[in-house]
């Protein structure tokens, strides 16, 4: 976590098992280590931001880590709160075990996934979660936003803190793209660049959602309990899908594409009437969003495009 004197870091720490100091720290640093190469093995992460971005990461800046392997990752080293609100992607497959505001320690908003391998990745203080407990992600899904959130701690420079833990909650090392950090702070370019992950997509529903050669459908892509209401074809490219999820009572839509080589100009939003519309857009491989908001007896509007083809619906399904 960072301050805005740029000099001695802040970062609240959810429970770590034990802490060790001296040689017995030094032992267990090796020890995580090899535990870090034999858990891991099975996932690939990616970093946790879009396609091709370029962030510098430093495991060494806050005072209240507890941990080497914890980092903070920002545009660049002294950028100041010129990140907040960049989006946030899961470094890997998986399903949301925590995603809430913290009050017990300094994280803020926190999401936690747990991958196929039983690791867990963290991702502190966003500035807003769009992905909720229990949803399944895939690897590259926008997850939330970068920002400066804490209960603890005030007046901290909005920065991800990230962390890769093992099933036990110990941190490990983070390697990204199959490569380790080059700790203690450098450069690293993301390769999250869609279709990676270690989950096998759900089965395609009967709607064709996804077709073509992506492997996601809209329901994965929102998560669980969410079930198709309505959906629009765009054109030859794909088509934009209204879900609704009646545990949490939220909207949620999804911009699918087709067919999948490449990248493709694509959105996805979702406006409740009488609210600030939502809107997920950028380059994307297999989807755009997923946008979710909660609308009780209120109607809304919703759509998406790939490239030239685009959906707009009008005020509806006001219930």
């Amino acid at each position: 976590m960072r301050k805005k004197t740029f000099i001695a870091g802040i970062c609240g720490i959810a429970a770590v098992p034990f802490v060790m100091t001296g040689a017995a720290n030094a032992s267990a640093t090796a020890n995580t280590s090899t535990t870090a190469n034999a858990s891991s093995a099975a996932v690939k992460y990616q970093l946790p931001f879009p396609c091709d971005e370029r962030w510098y990461g430093d495991a060494s800046l806050s005072s209240k880590h507890r941990s080497q392997w914890e980092i903070d990752f920002n545009g660049t080293p002294s950028d100041g709160n010129a990140d907040r609100g960049r989006t946030v992607v899961a470094a890997a497959a998986g399903t949301v075990v925590m995603s809430e505001y913290r009050t017990t320690d300094g994280f803020g908003n926190v999401v936690k996934i747990r991958h196929a391998d039983g690791t867990v990745t963290l991702y502190a203080h966003l500035n807003s979660r769009s992905v909720a407990n229990g949803a399944r992600v895939a690897q590259g899904q926008k997850i939330g936003t970068l920002g400066n959130t804490s209960a603890k701690y005030k007046g901290i420079i909005s920065h991800l803190h990230f962390e890769l833990r093992n099933s036990a909650g110990a941190t490990l090392p983070a390697s990204f793209n199959g490569s380790r950090f080059a700790y203690p702070k450098g450069w690293v370019t993301s390769k999250n660049c869609g279709g990676g992950g270690s989950t096998t997509p759900s089965s395609r529903s009967s709607s064709g959602n996804g077709g073509g050669s992506n492997p996601y459908t809209a329901e994965q892509v929102c998560g669980a309990g969410y079930k198709q209401i309505d959906s629009a074809a765009l054109g030859s490219q794909g088509r934009v899908v209204l879900l609704y999820s009646a545990a949490s009572a939220k909207n949620c839509v999804v911009t699918l594409r087709n067919q999948t080589s490449g990248k493709a100009a694509m959105t996805a939003y979702l406006e409740v009437q009488g609210h600030k519309r939502g809107i997920d857009s950028g380059s994307f491989q297999y989807y755009a969003g997923p946008v979710q908001a909660k609308a009780p007896k209120t109607c809304v509007k919703w759509g998406g495009s790939i490239g030239g083809q685009k959906y707009d619906s009008p005020f509806e399904h006001c219930g």
